[in-house]
């Protein structure tokens, strides 16, 4: 699955950290390129299991693969163990490839995740540094017009990756599944008239999606990491309009991503405010998609009104253009959280450009407010829930990957 994966950002990440074969993370499937790649995917895997058995049987194990950047000959030599690729270099370059492509939110969490898995540390304070000074060098949904396909066909990861090497922002030392030097990455496949598999480097062929270094959308990256007494959450600002990165308004707070929905039908949000929604964090309920929501905001965003939302849940890309603090964190249900004193009226302050996200109310009134409880026992069951019991009692914070590591 590492070496093959879907058309999504997931796929990115992973040609980024030296775990796809260069350049396929969005090829089209039933094409006889992605045939072609796939066929040079297993024989990757063939090549360093048996280099893998070769040392095993050996006195003298091969040394690693020296770096090679000839584009027709990937380096296919020695055993690559996985312990090798993905290192703290690895995991730098992923969070500068998430934030240039635009930084997917959902990725916040998943490289925290994959970091702690092999024993590395890394949090929203590091995402929120490199946002300073890593330029955003794509433009695609949501925060632009480009679905994956355009953003591909115009140089793709590929072309980010050569920009990123340029300008110094990655580690090019690095191990990868195709050997040493992630130099290899700033290629892509494709056919040769006898349908064999060939690489040329990545240009760009679109400056509406990609941009070079000296020249991008923005000089800073699509991430913003917000604080304040509420906690600390993240944004995807790269989809936000600018006129719509500030927010003040009432605070409207539910408690299921269904009672939102009922409220906008009812037209109880038609006017400035801000949607809080509790108990949607990963201890919670195991944090769903919060898909839903978008449509019935940007409706009342689009309408002229000051909308934002405030949650423990996430919304990946989805999140759209409409101004947000998400996998607010502690989360509903653990020691500390406000969210749940907050109440329907307080005002709540959602400032994308500084960071800040706040509620307008005195320590001392919060001090003396009881959380909002609710029955979560409906969490315990049904579409598997009872499977991942256990994982959801010890999972960690959004910030920590929500993971058990």
């Amino acid at each position: 699955c590492t070496f093959y994966g879907t058309a999504n950002s997931n796929q990115m990440l992973m040609e980024i950290m030296g775990l796809h074969i260069p350049g396929s993370a969005f090829v089209n499937p039933d094409t006889l390129l992605r045939t072609a790649l796939t066929d040079c995917a297993a024989k990757r895997i063939v090549h360093i299991t048996h280099a893998r058995n070769s040392q095993n049987t050996s006195s003298n194990p091969q040394s690693t693969p020296k770096k090679q950047h000839d584009s027709d000959k990937p380096n296919y030599k020695g055993f690559i163990p996985l312990c090798e690729v993905v290192t703290e270099k690895s995991i730098v370059n992923a969070m500068v490839g998430l934030i240039a492509t635009g930084g997917s939110t959902n990725h916040t969490m998943h490289l925290p995740a994959i970091a702690r898995s092999c024993g590395i540390q890394i949090n929203w304070d590091d995402f929120a540094a490199l946002s300073k000074v890593v330029p955003l060098l794509a433009k695609v949904y949501p925060n632009g017009d480009a679905d994956v396909n355009a953003f591909h066909q115009a140089g793709g990861v590929a072309y980010v990756i050569r920009q990123l090497i340029d300008g110094g922002l990655v580690h090019e030392d690095v191990q990868t599944i195709m050997g040493c030097g992630l130099e290899r990455y700033t290629y892509n496949p494709l056919l040769s008239t006898n349908n064999d598999l060939m690489w040329e480097p990545a240009t760009n062929k679109d400056s509406n999606i990609l941009r070079e270094l000296a020249n991008p959308f923005s000089h800073e990256g699509g991430l913003r990491l917000l604080t304040g007494n509420l906690g600390r959450a993240m944004s995807k600002v790269s989809a936000i309009a600018p006129e719509h990165r500030y927010v003040k308004a009432p605070a409207h707070v539910f408690i299921s991503q269904n009672d939102v929905l009922v409220a906008y039908e009812s037209g109880k949000l038609s006017h400035d405010c801000v949607v809080v929604l509790c108990y949607q964090g990963p201890h919670a309920n195991g944090m769903p998609e919060l898909h839903g929501l978008t449509p019935a905001l940007a409706s009342l965003q689009d309408k002229g009104y000051k909308i934002a939302l405030v949650t423990d849940g996430r919304m990946s890309g989805a999140s759209g253009k409409i101004p947000n603090a998400i996998h607010l964190t502690p989360e509903s249900t653990r020691m500390g959280n406000l969210i749940t004193k907050i109440q329907d009226g307080d005002i709540i302050e959602l400032d994308l450009e500084r960071g800040i996200l706040q509620v307008l109310v005195s320590e001392d009134e919060l001090a003396v407010r009881s959380a909002k409880g609710v029955d979560l026992s409906a969490n315990e069951f049904g579409l598997g829930r009872e499977l991942f019991k256990n994982f959801r009692r010890v999972v960690s914070s959004s910030e920590e990957g929500a993971s058990v590591f």
